[in-house]
């Protein structure tokens, strides 16, 4: 195992909850340590090499410091250089915490401070649903309640994907139920939310049920929910049933295959049945075409999801 060098830290991620997180958790034990300690941030885009080594120098009053170092993949060549160059003499008492957002841009920096020994933290994008529901527990379980996996799962029906709102979800959710958190608490706690989420939506619209589909499209834009989340969730309903057609392992057979959890495959086995491969073929080419004209080539965002949602469902029933 390669030795870590110290002075350095690589948070490293697009899932800013995580990153947010990881960089307080280095402040915080910075002060254990030190209660004066200062705590510097910059932008990598706007950063210069002088300014960085302003920043890490040590103060005339003495003391340690953390610099934070964000939008790191943003980094100009010098600042990189500098930045790798800074683990050939870290100062004392000074720690820098460089925050990157992962993927190809900026990506020979984050190389090349992994390959130099930098602890690396990972705040990647949760994209499994095992791994979301594992987050919802995990979040309880910090909180001082408990929940199961179908209590997880209610909770993410109810609010959604994003990491942000669930970890809200579930902070009031703990304070308003003494840490009873279960099925029953969740959707009591959330009735009527989860009608219209996107989830319901996709749900009515994969099954055939247009009507359905429709008035929770219609409610759901009408309490606010935006398009795009609404757009997501059809575009998975339709793969998620895509991905276990024709299979006839069972949801925990096949879940570590298509990276879902068991009930979904449950769900999508059930939701697939009168679905035709022709019939996924054109629903995901519609689902494609929304995404599209949510994200921007649309006019009438709500006008493109009727017609979707219309298209998916004549798709299902070979028409």
């Amino acid at each position: 195992m390669a030795k870590t060098v110290s002075g350095m830290r690589l948070v490293l991620g697009e899932e800013e909850l995580l990153a947010e997180r990881a960089v307080a958790a280095i402040v915080a034990e910075a002060r254990q340590r030190d209660a004066g300690i200062q705590v510097h941030r910059a932008d990598a885009g706007d950063l210069s090499p002088g300014e960085l080594t302003t920043l890490t120098s040590p103060t005339l009053f003495g003391g340690g410091s953390v610099v934070v170092v964000e939008n790191a993949q943003d980094a100009k060549k010098e600042l990189a250089a500098a930045l790798n160059g800074y683990l050939d003499a870290p100062a004392a008492d000074v720690e820098v915490v460089v925050v990157h957002a992962g993927g190809n841009k900026g990506k020979a920096l984050a190389e090349s401070l992994r390959k130099a020994g930098v602890e690396v933290i990972s705040a990647a994008k949760i994209k499994r649903a095992t791994d979301r529901a594992n987050f919802v527990k995990e979040e309880l379980r910090r909180l001082g309640a408990r929940a199961n996996a179908a209590a997880a799962e209610a909770l993410i029906t109810a609010v959604g994907h994003d990491l942000r709102e669930l970890a809200s979800a579930c902070s009031q959710l703990v304070a308003d139920t003494g840490g009873k958190v279960t099925v029953d608490e969740i959707n009591k706690y959330y009735r009527g939310r989860a009608e219209v989420t996107g989830f319901a939506v996709a749900d009515a619209a994969v099954t055939g049920d247009a009507q359905a589909a429709l008035s929770g499209l219609r409610w759901a834009l009408s309490v606010g929910v935006d398009a795009v989340p609404l757009a997501d969730a059809l575009a998975t309903g339709v793969r998620n049933i895509a991905k276990v057609a024709g299979a006839r392992e069972s949801g925990y057979q096949l879940a570590s295959k298509v990276g879902m959890a068991p009930w979904q495959v449950d769900k999508a086995k059930q939701q697939g049945r009168g679905w035709t491969p022709e019939g996924l073929v054109a629903a995901m080419d519609v689902t494609a075409e929304l995404n599209a004209a949510v994200k921007g080539g649309s006019e009438d965002r709500a006008y493109a999801l009727e017609r979707a949602i219309l298209a998916i469902t004549a798709a299902r029933s070979g028409r």
